[in-house]
C-alpha cells in the first residue's frame, strides 16, 4: 500500500508538472516592435542685455548669454534681426519716448572663440554674421556683447529696443 501511495504521489506530481508546463506554453503572446520618430528641433533662451546708465562722455558695454539646445546631429544657424528701431543689423538703435534714437551694436562670441567680436546679424549664408553649429543634445552658450559708442548726446530717458533671435535648422 505504501508503494501504491508513493506511486500515486509520483504520478500526481508528474501530472501537476505536466499541467504547469502546458499552462506556460499556452500563454505565449509573441513579440511586438516599439518605434518612435525624433524630429530635428532647437530650443533657445536669452535674458535682457542691460547697459545700465549711459554717460555720453564714454562708451557703455553690456552682455548676456544665449543658450541653444538642438537635437543631436542637427545643423543650425542662429541670427538676430535689426531690432524694432534699427535700419540694419549694423545700425541698431534704441528709442525712448521722444524722437531721439540711441545707437548700439551687438557682437557675438562662443565659448570656443568662433565669431568672437563679429557683428551679430541675420544673414542666412554660412560663415557670415550668424552662429553656426551642429547640435549635440547639450546646451551651447553664446555670449552676446553690446556696445553703445561714446558721444551720443540724446535726450535723457529710458531707451529700449526688441531684437528677435531666429534659429534655422
Amino acid at each position: 500500500m505504501r508503494a501504491a501511495k508513493r506511486l500515486g504521489l509520483a504520478v500526481g506530481l508528474a501530472l501537476l508538472a505536466s499541467m504547469n508546463a502546458q499552462a506556460a506554453s499556452d500563454h505565449s503572446g509573441g513579440t511586438f516592435d516599439v518605434t518612435a520618430t525624433v524630429t530635428a528641433s532647437c530650443a533657445t533662451s536669452i535674458s535682457t542685455l542691460a547697459f545700465g546708465t549711459y554717460d555720453p562722455a564714454s562708451a557703455s558695454t553690456g552682455s548676456t548669454t544665449l543658450s541653444v539646445t538642438c537635437t543631436n546631429g542637427t545643423a543650425y544657424r542662429i541670427g538676430a534681426d535689426k531690432g524694432t528701431y534699427g535700419s540694419a543689423v549694423t545700425a541698431r538703435e534704441m528709442k525712448a519716448t521722444g524722437a531721439d534714437l540711441l545707437g548700439y551694436s551687438l557682437t557675438i562670441g562662443t565659448n570656443g572663440g568662433t565669431h568672437l567680436g563679429s557683428n551679430w546679424g541675420n544673414d542666412t549664408a554660412a560663415g557670415s554674421d550668424t552662429v553656426d553649429g551642429t547640435g549635440s543634445g547639450s546646451a551651447l552658450s553664446v555670449t552676446i556683447n553690446g556696445n553703445i559708442a561714446a558721444g551720443q548726446y540724446v535726450a535723457p530717458g529710458a531707451y529700449s529696443d526688441t531684437v528677435t533671435v531666429t534659429v534655422w535648422y
